[in-house]
């Protein structure tokens, strides 16, 4: 055979493998994947995993709980998580150095150590930052020591505009809200949150006040030696088989309301806390009016609008020191200094809110408090105590997971 015959050859069996190709015997590019959190992983490292997230939304809480001030914005995993985000970034302030967990600190079940905190550029807090744990579970919506916000979704962007706190203030020169909003918008991480989030990227301060409360709301605490007694006992009042003879006793005087003389003198009785502070959430009354510390911190004036408590759960570690100065003046470090000024409410000229509770006639009451009983008390308020709110890492900082 020529080769003129082989090149003929060639070229037809050439032709007829080119025309057996399909379509799909043609290699395409291969597509480029994108991330969608990228920027996410790249801020927070595994602190947050949008395809395992924290469990915010279904968390369990004791039947024996039924307050909730929370039904009308209530709790989803990715949400809590954006709130997570924000309530730890220090972005949230006009000089990058503040936020909301300065103040909160998870050591210190979400208080603060100090009397006052401090803000941006020199500025300090007016009253002491008060603990958010369960702050879900109380009847009382009103949040701030004066309840000066309608509820906690706007309680959450008070401090970012407040002057010296967080400083979005629009005084003296200072920038409003709408430029943090601007300035969130343009960080990548916040790009992604809100994407995943809303399904979109845009920053609003509802947006804000919505995820923020639900990350707030979310931190809870319920397994102290209180709640293993009351599963056992399935009642506040009978005594807890799991509490020494001491904590037994302080809890009835605690729940047990005072009798007192027609002089306020107390003659009997417990000495009535839960009047007020109410178990088993241990929320504050809303019809609550003032203790009697009226002070103002810095200040020689007063203020008797100061009504509301935190919950006095986790209001001391484990190991029985108290996590921060207690009042919204901090004026007490210690529970013996608080239930001193119970045991003899002071006579303040001028104060004509003074809760009910605590006063005969205008003249506050006298508990007469003894050592033993004193004793007893603290030792039952020791036991509201948990330990799982100090370490649980869906209500950690994730910018210190790099």
């Amino acid at each position: 055979m020529n080769k003129a015959i082989l090149v003929a050859i060639s070229f037809f069996v050439f032709i007829g493998f080119i025309s057996s190709c399909s379509k799909t015997d043609v290699i395409a590019p291969i597509p480029v994947t994108v991330d969608p959190y990228a920027a996410i992983k790249a801020a927070f490292g595994t602190a947050i995993d949008f395809s395992q997230l924290s469990n915010y939304a279904l968390q369990v809480r004791p039947s024996y709980i039924t307050n909730d001030n929370g039904g009308n914005n209530p709790i989803t995993d990715k949400k809590a998580t954006l709130g997570r985000v924000l309530f730890y970034d220090k972005n949230l302030s006009i000089n990058n150095t503040i936020s909301c967990s300065s103040c909160h600190k998870q050591a210190f079940a979400f208080s603060d150590t100090s009397t006052i905190s401090n803000g941006v550029l020199g500025g300090v807090s007016i009253r002491h930052s008060m603990r958010l744990i369960n702050a879900r579970f109380s009847n009382e919506v009103n949040f701030f020591w004066n309840e000066r916000a309608a509820s906690l979704e706007q309680q959450t962007t008070m401090p970012i505009q407040d002057h010296a706190e967080m400083g979005f203030s629009g005084l003296n020169g200072r920038p409003t809200i709408a430029t943090l909003l601007a300035k969130l918008a343009g960080i990548n991480y916040y790009k992604e949150l809100f994407k995943a989030v809303y399904a979109d990227t845009l920053v609003t301060e509802p947006r804000l006040q919505e995820t923020m409360s639900q990350f707030i709301r979310s931190i809870q605490s319920f397994d102290s030696k209180f709640d293993i007694g009351r599963a056992q006992t399935n009642n506040n009042n009978n005594p807890f088989p799991n509490y020494s003879a001491v904590e037994n006793n302080g809890k009835n005087l605690f729940l047990t309301p005072p009798v007192f003389d027609g002089s306020g003198n107390r003659i009997g009785g417990g000495i009535g806390c839960n009047g007020c502070h109410r178990a088993p959430e241990f929320d504050i009354d809303p019809n609550s009016r003032n203790n009697g510390i009226i002070g103002i911190i810095g200040s020689a004036a007063t203020e008797l609008n100061n009504t509301k408590s935190p919950s006095l759960r986790d209001l001391v570690k484990p190991d029985g020191t108290v996590n921060s100065p207690m009042m919204h003046t901090g004026q007490f470090r210690t529970l013996n200094a608080v239930l001193a000024h119970y045991n003899a409410i002071p006579n303040v000229v001028g104060n004509n809110n003074l809760d009910g509770r605590l006063k005969v006639d205008n003249v506050g009451n006298k508990l007469n408090l003894t050592p033993a009983e004193t004793t007893a008390v603290i030792a039952f308020i020791q036991t509201l105590g948990g330990t799982n709110i100090y370490t649980d890492k869906k209500w950690s900082n994730p910018f210190l997971a790099q």
